[in-house]
């Protein structure tokens, strides 16, 4: 019995520590959605803070309870964007019979970005202000392409990988700096030029 108040402590403790986690998941999850809405409203890659925590329904204090300023805040929202987007290229490369059709799958997913008018909305900031950002937050921007590039370096080799992965990119990137959604023809074009790129292509 010496231990059960310890032990019925501890738990208790681990309930409320839980209950907090899942409640400061949820701001955090609150903040960076209303990070995306504001920057798609505005195309501002600065939003301001009042204005990200005035769309999340929170406070201030909420905002610096997680983040210590506006740059974290920008790396957990860019963080987020490609997780997103690495989970849809899974999601539709997984689909594919053979590496010709997770290499297409990749391009396309990548291009769906400028295809949808909320992906777009959101994405859009990132691309009108890829250069800054990349020369703000090098190690950041480096992680980010690391991490979209990986899936590709099964099916190809690590500098074909690179020369895909700018290719798509630079034209996706184009697409919604211009406001211009890219048609299918042309993403299968660009498509079937990768392949053929790496000897994959008919």
């Amino acid at each position: 019995m010496r231990n059960a108040v310890p032990d019925l402590a501890n738990e208790l403790a681990g309930r409320a520590l839980a209950g907090r986690r899942a409640s400061y998941a949820d701001e955090v999850r609150r903040l960076l959605e209303a990070g995306f809405a504001v920057m798609g409203r505005s195309e501002n890659l600065d939003p301001r803070v009042s204005d990200i925590v005035r769309s999340s329904g929170l406070s201030n204090q909420a905002f610096y309870r997680h983040f210590r300023g506006k740059d974290e805040f920008f790396l957990a929202l860019l963080d987020d964007g490609r997780r997103r987007l690495g989970e849809t290229i899974d999601r539709r490369m997984s689909r594919a019979e053979d590496d010709a059709g997770r290499l297409r799958a990749w391009i396309e997913a990548v291009f769906a970005q400028a295809q949808d008018p909320d992906a777009a909305a959101a994405t859009r900031p990132f691309a009108l202000n890829g250069e800054r950002l990349a020369a703000r937050f090098p190690d950041a921007a480096k992680r980010s392409q690391s991490r979209l590039i990986a899936p590709l370096l099964p099916i190809v080799g690590a500098e074909d990988a690179q020369a895909i992965y700018h290719l798509v990119m630079g034209s996706m990137h184009e697409a919604l700096v211009t406001a211009t959604m890219p048609s299918r023809a042309k993403v299968a074009h660009i498509a079937n030029f990768a392949l053929k790129g790496v000897g994959r292509g008919a």
